[in-house]
């Protein structure tokens, strides 16, 4: 058997809680591959909430639902995740099958352009609240910035403490890689 990588680990993880009609968010837009894969998982009756801060990433997402033709389901937001709970609709709240997030920078954008520990922190919370059950949130950690580092430690210590009759925490990353390589934390609500 081969160990999955990450980034396709998180999508055998979404596999396994979206279905045609489920709703999705995306906290991290980048480049809105995330956002196109949860959009084709929703199908058209389904919806994705994809949330970004950078006008850019926003953009480059849009541009790539727009040529497969997966724009209709998703509302694009130009926001912290950290607003995610004042900004997703009344009937969506305890009804998110999946969220995903990817912190750090925008690929190929600014590096100084970062998620934050208290933005993420609050977002978190926020989006347990608004799983429903068996619903699942993946964070995809990156730490070999400074930033990331922070981030990273705050995420995980976080996670670390939620209670275990509520949710089901699980950390995913290969140990013996160079670099400070990227990890999952993946949080299902019970």
């Amino acid at each position: 058997m081969t160990l999955q990588r990450i980034l396709p680990f998180s999508r055998t993880l979404l596999d396994s809680v979206l279905t045609k009609g489920s709703v999705a968010i995306d906290g991290t837009c980048g480049n809105g591959h995330d956002t196109l894969y949860l959009a084709e998982c929703v199908g058209e009756t389904g919806k994705v909430y994809g949330f970004d801060i950078q006008e850019e990433a926003l953009n480059a997402t849009k541009s790539r639902l727009e040529k497969t033709g997966q724009l209709l389901q998703v509302n694009l937001i130009h926001s912290s995740h950290a607003h995610v709970a004042s900004i997703i609709d009344e009937k969506d709240k305890g009804k998110v099958s999946a969220a995903i997030f990817n912190l750090g920078y925008l690929p190929g954008g600014d590096k100084s352009i970062v998620t934050t520990p208290n933005d993420t922190l609050n977002a978190v919370t926020a989006i347990l609240e608004l799983l429903r059950p068996g619903g699942i949130l993946i964070i995809v950690v990156y730490s070999g910035h400074p930033e990331g580092k922070k981030e990273s430690e705050a995420v995980t210590a976080f996670t670390s403490g939620l209670e275990q009759r509520d949710f089901q925490v699980l950390k995913y990353g290969f140990i013996n890689q160079k670099n400070n390589p990227p990890y999952i934390l993946a949080i299902s609500k019970t």
